[in-house]
Order: C-alpha cells, then sequence, then structure tokens
C-alpha cells in the first residue's frame, strides 16, 4: 500500500510538473507574438469617443494614437510588436516593427524627462526606462514597472501616449489646460492576412498531387501538428538595432 501512495505521488507530480510546463509555454507563446495596440478608456469625458477603440501608432520617434477619421490617409506605422528580454538587464522591454517594407525593430521606452512613450534604436533607448513591461493576467493589457499609468496627450489635433510615472497627471510635463485622459493599452492580436501563393509549376501534377511538395512529400500545412500550439515555440528574432 506505500508503494502504492508513493507511485500514486509520484505520478501526480509528474502531471503537474506537465502542466505547469505548458502552462508556461502557452504564456511565452503569446508574450513573443506580435500584437496591435487598442486604446480603451476607462473613465467617460468629452475626449473617450475620439480615443475609444483606436490603435496605436509610431511617427517620427514617438509613440501617437490614430484619431484620423479618413479611411484613404493613414497616419504612422500601426504598432506590432511583442515582450523581448533588454540587452544587459534582468527584465523585460518591448519592441515594435516600423516599417512594413523591411522586418526592422525598435525599441519602445518612456523618456526620462518627458515621460512620453518613444521608440528608437537601443543607442537611442539607452539612458531612459525601457522597462519592465509586461501585461496584465487576464485581460493582457499592457503594463510599464508593474502598472498602467498610460496616458493620451492632446497636442495640437494629435493625441500622444505618456506614461504617468509620477501619478500626477502629468503636472510637471506639460502646460496647464492640456487634455490628459486615463487611457488602457489591450494586446490585440494581429488581424491574419491572406499568404501570398508560391510560384510553381503545373505541368506532371496529376490528380491527387495537390498539397504536396515536388519530391512527393506532404505540404507543411498538411503535416500532423498544429504549430500555433507548439509547447515551445520559436522566440522572434532580436531587433534590428541598426
Amino acid at each position: 500500500m506505500l508503494t502504492l501512495l508513493i507511485g500514486f505521488g509520484a505520478i501526480a507530480g509528474a502531471s503537474e510538473g506537465i502542466k505547469a510546463s505548458q502552462r508556461k509555454s502557452r504564456r511565452e507563446e503569446h508574450r513573443s507574438r506580435k500584437n496591435n495596440l487598442i486604446v480603451h478608456c476607462p473613465k467617460s469625458s468629452e475626449h473617450s469617443m475620439v480615443l475609444e477603440g483606436r490603435r496605436v501608432v509610431l511617427s517620427g520617434d514617438k509613440i501617437y494614437i490614430d484619431t484620423g477619421k479618413d479611411h484613404d490617409m493613414p497616419f504612422g506605422h500601426p504598432f506590432a510588436g511583442y515582450y523581448l528580454a533588454y540587452p544587459d538587464t534582468n527584465y523585460v522591454g518591448l519592441v515594435s516593427t516600423i516599417t512594413d517594407e523591411a522586418p526592422i525593430m525598435n525599441w519602445v521606452f518612456v523618456h526620462r524627462e518627458t515621460y512620453e512613450l518613444k521608440f528608437g534604436t537601443r543607442q537611442f533607448s539607452e539612458g531612459n526606462f525601457t522597462g519592465p513591461f509586461d501585461c496584465t493576467r487576464q485581460d493582457r493589457r499592457l503594463t510599464f514597472g508593474g502598472w498602467e499609468g498610460f496616458c493620451a496627450v492632446k497636442e495640437g489635433s494629435f493625441w500622444a501616449v505618456y506614461f504617468d510615472r509620477d501619478s500626477d497627471k502629468l503636472r510637471s510635463k506639460i502646460k496647464d489646460g492640456t487634455p490628459v485622459i486615463e487611457i488602457e493599452l489591450i494586446r490585440k492580436e494581429i488581424r491574419a492576412s491572406k499568404p501570398e501563393a508560391a510560384p510553381q509549376s503545373q505541368e506532371g501534377k496529376g490528380e491527387g498531387d495537390w498539397g504536396k511538395e515536388p519530391n512527393g512529400v506532404p505540404h507543411k500545412s498538411q503535416e500532423k501538428g498544429d504549430p500555433e500550439r507548439s509547447e515551445e515555440p520559436e522566440l522572434p528574432p532580436s531587433p534590428d538595432v541598426e
């Protein structure tokens, strides 16, 4: 009986270990996926209807909220980023693409003096607040330094994103009378687009050969297993900090 109990305990312990490993893998998987950032206003105001549900974008060297209404006039580059360990530190930073034409990533950071959210190469980000970035467990809202202090600040006809590090509505950072709206930044999975079809010759392709490579090996999309649910997802490459 004692042997049976010990054996049962060992099996239960191994099972819990496997489950914990799987949970960690799923957590790391979503953290390493590119996501957009969407604005949510937790409090209603005269400006909340303008900001609610809008995308966060990169323009110049700053982070803005795209409040434009003209579909044919895009503003900035949509944030498309993920978490990545910041070099030579023990915390996690945040990176984003800066263009659709090339796989170039930049670091997102809070400017040390102004508390603006900005982006740039590692050299440009050094000396500022580069992390730790994280997200809430349930809704996966973006956090910085363990809490949510993001604000939308009206700058002319634009809305820039700041982090209220001193928790004082940025009184010491902006002019009196400037609209400052508390916001939450929600991570939203990037919409999947139709993949480009690879050019291939149709000569000699008989019935039943579709979905196979020229050598008769099943196409990757038909192989057993779902890469989106891999227990050990491949992490994205480090940002290009040219």
